[in-house]
This record gives C-alpha cells, sequence and structure tokens, in this order.
C-alpha cells in the first residue's frame, strides 16, 4: 500500500498538466487576430493576457493604457477628464483627408491663409513653397508642422467648413462622444477629448496603413529650391531599436501640456498607449518607457535626463509623379515599409 501512494500522487499530478494544456491548446484554437493588426506582425499569442505586477508611477496627468487585441484596460489614470489635445488632432485631419480619396500627387502652394495668427507658432514651410499632399500629411503627422495640416484643411472639398464638419462626423461614428474639434492642426485649445476616446481615435487611425507609415518615419527633406529642409519625428522613441511602434502622435500647447498617443508592440502584444497633460519636456517619452519596462517585466530604471540615441536615416522628398513609389525605412530596417500612390490607404 505505501507503494502504492508515490504512484497515486504522480498519476493525479500528470492528469492536472494533461488537463492544463487541453484548455490552452483549446483558448489557442478558438483565438482569431482581429482586423486592423498588420500581417507582418501577426502572430499566435498565448492563451492568458498581459500577466504585470503593481503599477508604474506616470508623471502624465491623464494616462491610458489598453490591450489592443481584446480591449482590456491594462492601466488608466483620469480616462474620464475631457482636456485639449493640441497636435493629436492632426490624426483626424489625416483620416479625414485620406477619406476623401483625394489625388495624393497634387501639388499644393502654401499661402498666407496657413500662418498661424492663433498662437503665432512659427514654420519653415514659407508662403509660396509647393508641396504634394502626401509630404504635407508626411510633415503633419511625423513632425507636426502646423502650416501642413492647415493646407490639407483649406484645399479639402468645401474648404474649412465643410473640413471641420468631416471631423465632427468622423468622431461620432467612431464613438467619440466626449470629442469635439475645432481646427485641422490643434492650436486651437477647443480641440477636446478624452483618453478613452483617443484610444478609439489611435485604433482607427492604425488601419490605415498611410497614417501608419508616415507617423513613425523617422526623418523627412523638403526641397526648397537648392536647399534641403531636414524635419525629425517628434517621437524620439521611434529610432529606439527597442521599440516596435506602428503608429504615433505628440501633442503641444499650453493648454494641453505635453502629449503622447501610441500604438507599439510591447511584449509582442499590440497596445494602444495615450498619455496627456505632462508637465515636463521629457515626462511623455519617460513615462512611455515606464510602460515599456512595466509591461515587459524590466525593472525600472532612471529615465528623466537620459539621452536618446540619434539617427540619422531620413529621406530625400522629391517630385512625386502618379504610381511613383515611395520608400519609407525604419532606422533599424526592422520594418521597411513600400507605399504607392496608387494603393489602398487603408487597411
Amino acid at each position: 500500500m505505501r507503494g502504492q501512494r508515490p504512484l497515486l500522487a504522480i498519476m493525479i499530478v500528470a492528469s492536472l498538466y494533461a488537463q492544463a494544456a487541453a484548455a490552452q491548446a483549446e483558448a489557442a484554437q478558438e483565438y482569431k487576430l482581429p482586423a486592423g493588426i498588420p500581417a507582418e506582425f501577426q502572430y499566435t499569442p498565448p492563451a492568458a493576457n498581459f500577466t504585470v505586477r503593481g503599477t508604474p508611477h506616470l508623471q502624465s496627468a491623464v494616462a491610458l493604457v489598453v490591450d489592443q487585441v481584446d480591449g482590456k484596460t491594462l492601466y488608466a489614470k483620469n480616462p474620464h477628464i475631457r482636456t485639449p489635445i493640441a497636435s493629436i488632432t492632426k490624426l483626424m485631419t489625416a483620416m479625414v483627408t485620406l477619406d476623401a480619396n483625394l489625388p495624393m500627387d497634387e501639388v499644393i502652394t502654401i499661402t498666407e491663409n496657413e500662418i498661424d495668427t492663433l498662437k503665432g507658432t512659427r514654420s519653415r514651410l514659407h508662403v509660396g513653397m509647393q508641396l504634394t499632399r502626401l509630404e504635407l500629411l508626411q510633415l503633419a503627422l511625423m513632425a507636426s508642422e502646423n502650416r501642413a495640416a492647415a493646407a490639407l484643411g483649406r484645399t479639402y472639398p468645401g474648404g474649412q467648413g465643410a473640413f471641420m464638419a468631416a471631423m465632427q462626423h468622423k468622431a461620432a461614428s467612431l464613438g467619440m462622444v466626449n470629442s469635439h474639434f475645432a481646427d485641422a492642426t490643434g492650436l486651437d485649445s477647443r480641440n477636446l477629448s478624452t483618453a478613452e476616446d483617443l484610444v478609439k481615435m489611435v485604433k482607427a487611425a492604425y488601419r490605415y496603413q498611410l497614417i501608419s507609415d508616415l507617423s513613425t518615419s523617422p526623418g523627412y527633406y523638403v526641397v526648397n529650391g537648392d536647399r534641403y529642409v531636414p524635419y525629425k519625428n517628434t517621437n524620439k522613441l521611434v529610432n529606439q531599436k527597442d521599440w516596435v511602434i506602428g503608429l504615433s502622435k505628440t501633442g503641444f500647447i499650453n493648454e494641453s501640456g505635453r502629449c503622447l498617443v501610441m500604438q507599439a508592440f510591447l511584449n509582442n502584444k499590440p497596445v494602444i498607449m495615450v498619455l496627456l497633460d505632462s508637465a515636463g519636456k521629457f515626462t511623455r517619452i519617460a513615462d512611455a518607457v515606464r510602460v515599456k519596462q512595466w509591461l515587459e517585466g524590466v525593472t525600472p530604471t532612471r529615465i528623466a535626463g537620459t539621452r536618446l540615441a540619434k539617427n540619422k536615416t531620413v529621406r530625400v522628398a522629391k517630385q512625386n509623379k502618379p504610381g511613383k513609389r515611395l520608400v519609407l525605412a525604419k532606422p533599424d530596417k526592422r520594418k521597411r515599409v513600400v507605399a504607392s500612390l496608387k494603393s489602398p490607404h487603408y487597411r
């Protein structure tokens, strides 16, 4: 009898392991990849979701981190507060522009209408410069260029009034019930939203392949006569080799503080991150790193004041013709994107 006890215990343990393995296999079979995740990032996740310990100490006044697959909230801080969103607005500007199916190779001239008389911000896009609609979209998303965004709104069919109406309609269609849009740039502090609504907007914008590509491109040169005007991405994390970012947008006016929204793959899982009203210059970047360390189970390290590695990889802008292929390369070359002016913008 005594000799049978160890054997019985082993049989019980083996049975429990078999049941657990069967349950995990069944869960994996039932899993279906949701629409909106690009093919190059498709994967079969484990049955369990994020396993996190503790809570990250974020300095942003408003923060929301969501699992993109199942919509589960991983972290929330004042997600219902309605606050100015500054240039995060440009994601809506980009979606409305692309929804209109306008020719991306159309040449648009910067006019005095694009001069910022509200905040007095400056721009390197001088009156009289000519760029394609695609170039304006790139500068608006990547470098948060205000005159580029304003020109997109001005040249929308029906003008600024029709563009504003289209922005409101798009927000309503996405269920952004606590959001309001007042201009195409985000300079107007009446551009308001909540972290919860912005998660919806980021999730929708990420489904536009072109927005994903342009917002995460590291740099760009605008050709102005015989001069090359360099532009860099306002989110330095897109240059970091340990980040895989599918969408990025920063924003800042005095009323909003510094803001950052991203779609990124953390611990091999897609996450949407919203960070609003960060006081310090580097706070939003530091908070994003804290979230990454938290979800990946990495011991937090000192972030504030850390110099981020620079990367000089940029793309030279040339006059684009219909069908001309544009190559946008990630600096770490892990994600190489080829966008054609003839290809669909929506995935």
